[in-house]
């Protein structure tokens, strides 16, 4: 039997997310597209792959075995279809948001001669790039799917807790702090019913719970210049939930910006990258980083310019094992180069 490596991409996007709408968004694809390309793979293996019902989609036996395999397999045919590494080191943004783009000019101010190659993508498609040596570094949120599809082959370690604020509709009265449940609260994510739910919109489900809010989901705009129309164009007195990044942005375009009062949410940013990476360039883009963390206090939830609100993350994220969480959640956060520093294995 000779195997179409598009039907084992399908069925691999599938088998990660347990879902046909998200991994159809994932692929860029129809979910109908996905579905007859997984029913494909079936007819040849002459057996099911997955167990579906109205509401869940898990593996079979036969599909748990076929999926470690089919992820080799991935690995070994896009190994082969790209060129040998160059020197240079690749990245990635999400959107317009500070982290990463503060880290690559970082290392190009310290690494001038060293090509950086930059690209856009989500989280979940960072780590898919990232195992499949598309780039070299993510900067992204880890989440505990992602440790259970891919078991080996990475490391993580915390770099940013990124404050997480409320922002205004315009002409609203300058506060420093509000409440959650003052007003309804908007959220510019793709919900969960959707083929676009990811990383950032788990995270928020999980505050949605963790504080009994109900969220109005407007959907992923993408750009920051996106966002901000769509928040001019619908007129609302309802506060949205924002990353620091976007929302010092918002302030710029007039509106203004509150810390939240029960708690203060913190986005985990991490860095990631392959274990069997001995690059110099690497190594020096993750030292960079972890400098560029300790120089800006990324992991000090106790800084003085900071909220009094206790520090939030989900009850199931993954950086509460790291140390670096640990030490900033009891004010003793530090922050040394990779080498220095105990990381966390995915998995």
């Amino acid at each position: 039997m000779e195997l179409d490596l598009r039907l084992v991409r399908s069925f691999v996007a599938v088998a990660t997310e347990l879902h046909f709408g998200r991994a159809a968004a994932r692929l860029y694809v129809s979910q109908p597209a996905v579905s007859k390309q997984v029913r494909k793979l079936e007819d040849q293996l002459g057996e099911p792959l997955f167990e579906r019902d109205s509401r869940h989609v898990t593996l079979t036996a036969r599909g748990r075995q076929f999926y470690d395999d089919a992820q080799r397999l991935l690995a070994i045919a896009n190994a082969m279809q790209h060129p040998a590494r160059t020197d240079g080191v690749r990245i990635a943004h999400i959107h317009e948001l500070s982290t990463s783009r503060a880290v690559a000019d970082a290392f190009a101010q310290a690494h001038p001669d060293v090509p950086l190659l930059e690209h856009a993508m989500d989280s979940v498609t960072q780590l898919n790039a990232l195992l499949e040596r598309r780039i070299d570094v993510a900067i992204l949120r880890v989440t505990p799917r992602m440790r259970v599809a891919h078991p080996a082959g990475w490391r993580h370690r915390l770099l940013r807790l990124e404050p997480m604020v409320l922002v205004g509709p315009r002409g609203d009265p300058p506060m420093t702090t509000v409440s959650f449940h003052e007003r309804p609260l908007d959220v510019l994510a793709d919900p969960p019913q959707s083929g676009a739910y990811n990383a950032h919109g788990q995270y928020l489900t999980a505050l949605e719970h963790d504080l009994g809010l109900t969220m109005s989901w407007l959907g992923t705009p993408g750009a920051f210049s996106h966002c901000l129309a769509l928040v001019n164009r619908v007129p609302s007195r309802n506060r949205h939930l924002e990353f620091l990044s976007y929302a010092e942005m918002y302030v710029e375009a007039g509106l203004p910006m509150h810390w939240p009062e029960e708690v203060q949410p913190y986005y985990p940013w991490a860095l990631a990258w392959r274990d069997d990476d001995e690059s110099v360039t690497t190594r020096n883009l993750l030292e960079v980083a972890a400098g560029l963390a300790r120089e800006r206090g990324w992991l000090d939830v106790h800084r003085a310019d900071l909220p009094l609100a206790p520090p939030w993350l989900p009850p199931d994220e993954p950086v509460r094992a790291d140390p670096l969480w640990r030490a900033a959640e009891s004010g003793r956060a530090t922050t040394r180069g990779p080498a220095g520093v105990e990381t966390t294995v995915s998995g």
